[in-house]
């Protein structure tokens, strides 16, 4: 069961992969029944890269506006695929309000049997970053087990704006994103998950970003946009704050972040 917003209530989903979820027009149905105002749906390799610029603004309502991202996730990267992934994405960047999702994942299983996947990873994340720089264009980060790696190489890349999404590392490195100014996001698992609600804990409210990353499993229950206001929840509870102060503050984070 979820809450209803208040009348001034806005939120935003700012990482999800609307493409897997089943029923996507119910699913934004009962997202803008619950406020969200706004969803950014992220490319993962070619073929979402294809429907997050040409599908999904069909399923948007007159309330709940769809935004794309596109980029190259790091899980299961075929290298006779990336240079026609690359082009595509520099050649409709213009089109997508960020690059994501992009990163590093040192914990996915190929990563773990060599350090040639690893430096295959990292290539691909520099080049990302050099179209990211190149077009002034904010970048949603996974960085699962490559913490540091993934900061420091965006630091590296002079990029201006950038979210590490869902981001359970150390807090040394957390602290450097915030140097930075760079944010993080909280997801629905922030009611059980120690590290994440380790991250968010120390994490100001004007670095901090909501998300679902829809339609991930959430202690076995798939998720939709709307459960966005089950990480509103989380971080309200955590930070013992009003919902609507953190509705309004990561809205205002959100709107400012992706130029919406």
């Amino acid at each position: 069961m979820f809450f209803t917003r208040g009348p001034f209530m806005e939120i935003i989903d700012t990482h999800a992969h609307l493409e897997d979820l089943e029923n996507l027009d119910a699913s934004i149905h009962r997202a803008e029944e619950a406020g969200v105002i706004a969803v950014i749906t992220m490319g993962t390799d070619y073929e979402s890269n294809r429907w997050v610029l040409e599908e999904s603004s069909k399923h948007q309502t007159s309330k709940l506006r769809i935004y794309p991202a596109i980029g190259v996730h790091p899980w299961g990267l075929d290298a006779s695929k990336l240079d026609v992934n690359v082009q595509f994405i520099e050649e409709n960047v213009s089109k997508a309000i960020a690059l994501g999702e992009i990163g590093l994942d040192y914990w996915y299983r190929e990563a773990r049997k060599s350090e040639e996947a690893k430096e295959l990873q990292r290539m691909l994340f520099r080049k990302m970053l050099r179209i990211a720089e190149k077009t002034k264009k904010p970048v949603s980060i996974h960085s699962r087990g490559a913490w540091a790696d993934c900061v420091d190489m965006t630091i590296e890349a002079n990029i201006k704006k950038a979210v590490f999404h869902w981001f359970t590392g150390p807090l040394d490195v957390l602290e450097k994103i915030f140097d930075n100014g760079y944010y993080v996001s909280a997801t629905p698992a922030v009611a059980y998950s120690k590290h994440l609600r380790t991250v968010i804990e120390h994490t100001p409210l004007e670095h901090l970003l909501l998300e679902t990353d829809s339609p991930v499993l959430y202690q076995g229950t798939p998720s939709e946009p709307v459960h966005v206001l089950k990480a509103l929840s989380g971080v309200a509870e955590l930070k013992n704050e009003k919902l609507e102060t953190i509705a309004e503050k990561t809205t205002e984070n959100a709107k400012h972040f992706f130029s919406i």
